[in-house]
């Protein structure tokens, strides 16, 4: 048996139960064959990959947190803190009902790898929580982002681990989870969360970062293979930040995007989402309803309940 099969026969047995983190450990470990093959035995004598699948810790905590109507409700935080050896670890925090232990390990592990390939002296981690921030009023979530850092801020800080948002975690609950952290610590720690809002230490352009990447990142694929943007159509999954700033970008670059998704379903609209198109993509996230049929409903476009694009 090869060093890669043993090694991830073993990670099979320590983490049983958990698909999402088993899929990337055999992607990634697979992926590193031929740098593993010619330095097997460096590999083996100083457990390299043994060191690398296993994060450097998980921490699961209770969030109890009070509905409107006085009810209480008992959801589940995560943190992984999978490699620090580069820098603090970074990563976001997701709040949504398919949150679990699995899901949090195979993104910290992933992270850890982008993060890398930055440049930048950044680790990786991820956390969250199986809260579903959708039906929720804004005093709610507030409820829930300040129990979740009641626990969470004993384990980051600007040079420890420095979460950010992801699903279900934008700017507001960012700011929640900010103010939370700030009364409880009393010190004002700007680095402690990025994806904070500008009037308090948040970054321009962070919103569409992310979608303007991932563009810019096929920009360049395309390129390699001697093709562009422009004159393209393109199909996107989801409607929140990540693809309100693809849309934005590949419209400005002159391709053409013709579906956005959502729990409920996706959109087809074939002149295209643009100009107030893509604004309006930012009042339905922040409606809060976590629907893309209103888009169809505004624009007259087709709608297919239950389906990805």
């Amino acid at each position: 048996m090869s060093y890669i099969s043993e090694v991830i026969e073993m990670t099979e047995r320590k983490n049983p139960g958990e698909p999402e983190f088993m899929q990337t450990v055999r992607e990634v470990l697979g992926s590193l064959a031929p740098a593993v093959e010619k330095n097997e035995e460096l590999f083996r004598r100083n457990c390299i990959l043994e060191r690398m699948v296993e994060p450097d810790r998980q921490i699961i905590f209770r969030v109890p947190w009070q509905d409107d109507k006085g009810v209480w409700h008992v959801n589940r935080g995560f943190r992984v803190q999978f490699n620090n050896a580069i820098g603090p670890y970074k990563g976001g925090l997701r709040f949504q009902p398919n949150v679990n232990l699995s899901v949090m390990k195979f993104l910290a592990f992933e992270q850890t790898f982008k993060n890398s390939l930055t440049g930048l002296p950044m680790g990786g981690g991820k956390g969250g929580s199986d809260f579903d921030p959708a039906g929720k009023s804004d005093a709610e979530i507030m409820r829930f982002c300040y129990s979740f850092m009641t626990e969470l801020y004993r384990h980051i800080g600007p040079d420890v681990d420095v979460p950010a948002g992801d699903m279900g975690v934008g700017g507001r609950e960012i700011g929640y989870l900010f103010g939370a952290y700030k009364k409880i610590r009393g010190a004002y720690e700007n680095g402690v969360l990025t994806g904070k809002g500008l009037s308090f230490g948040g970054s321009l352009i962070r919103p569409e970062a992310t979608g303007f990447g991932a563009t810019y990142f096929f920009k360049e694929v395309l390129e390699h293979l001697g093709e562009k943007i422009e004159g393209k159509t393109f199909c996107l999954s989801g409607f929140g930040n990540v693809a309100w700033g693809a849309a934005l970008k590949i419209t400005e670059l002159g391709g053409k995007v013709v579906t956005l998704s959502g729990p409920d379903g996706y959109i087809y609209d074939p002149d295209g989402v643009k100009g107030e198109k893509i604004d309006y993509m930012l009042e339905m996230r922040a409606s809060g309803r976590n629907a893309v049929k209103d888009y169809a409903d505004k624009y007259g476009c087709e709608f297919v309940p239950g389906k990805k694009p």
